[in-house]
């Protein structure tokens, strides 16, 4: 009987304002906040109108914008800047409840407050791709340490198997995952050793479209030979980076590296 699976590894997360985290899982509330807070906080500014200056109530918007934008949704970050710089012509500048601007220096304001709300959102938005391309090599190293370790601690192969593919399906947002001790066919779509993932022979836009096809090939490789492909079926439309894709190899080749090391009869040729 095979042993018993590993105990779970705590996973590694990125550690940033967790009401970030949840906005950027629901892109729809983002876009409703996007237009429902300038124009709230123009009414509260309604209150104040006088007391401060129209750069002050300018800024203001700004860092309304930031707020939005620090979701990581550079559309949203776009659409409230604009929201926020029509709120603050409707409210907050003479003749007031109208668009027209008779000062020049309204229309100035105006035109250098959306600039700036839309190269902040640009900026945030990519600070929080960043973030999470971090997070996510962390967690990719977390994965690999844990497999070394266990190779390392002579654990069986067939062990190691079962915890490679339990990565796997974790790591691709696969709906199955499956070994098996053939060579690749080499058709359809596979995974470079590079990561790069090739659909006859073009190169997919994982990153943007997902895996491709039904089934995606993952050779497994060891010793100088191939020791078996994994059988991918993805989750359609899921978006997987390239840093993720070359994860997968790693576990892949370490999982190779297992099974060289305990000859087989039937083992396929490279």
């Amino acid at each position: 009987m095979p042993p018993d699976p590993p105990p779970a590894r705590p996973a590694v997360r990125a550690r940033w304002w967790p009401g970030i985290t949840s906005l950027s899982r629901r892109p729809w509330l983002i876009w409703a906040l996007g237009v429902v807070v300038p124009v709230a906080t123009a009414l509260v500014l309604v209150l104040g109108r006088g007391h401060l200056s129209a750069a002050n109530d300018a800024l203001i918007f700004v860092v309304v914008t930031v707020v939005i934008a620090s979701s990581g949704n550079r559309g949203a970050a776009a659409m409230t800047a604009l929201v926020s710089a029509a709120a603050f012509d409707f409210f907050l500048t003479r003749p007031y409840q109208s668009f027209r601007i008779h000062h020049q220096a309204d229309l100035t304001t105006e035109l250098l407050f959306v600039l700036v709300g839309l190269l902040v959102g640009e900026l945030a938005a990519r600070g929080h791709r960043y973030r999470t391309a971090a997070a996510e090599g962390r967690h990719g190293l977390a994965r690999i340490h844990g497999v070394a370790e266990q190779i390392v601690d002579g654990e069986d192969p067939e062990f190691v198997l079962m915890s490679v593919a339990t990565q796997l399906r974790e790591l691709l947002i696969l709906q199955d995952c499956r070994f098996v001790r053939e060579s690749p066919t080499g058709k359809g779509a596979w995974i470079e050793t590079d990561g790069t993932v090739r659909l006859n022979p073009l190169r997919w836009p994982a990153s943007s479209a997902g895996l491709p096809t039904r089934q995606v090939e993952l050779p497994v490789r060891g010793g100088g030979e191939v020791q078996g492909t994994f059988i991918l079926t993805p989750t359609p439309a899921k978006p997987i980076s390239n840093e993720r894709c070359v994860v997968a190899v790693a576990l892949a080749d370490q999982l190779g590296a297992a099974l060289a090391a305990q000859p087989s009869p039937g083992r396929p040729d490279s």
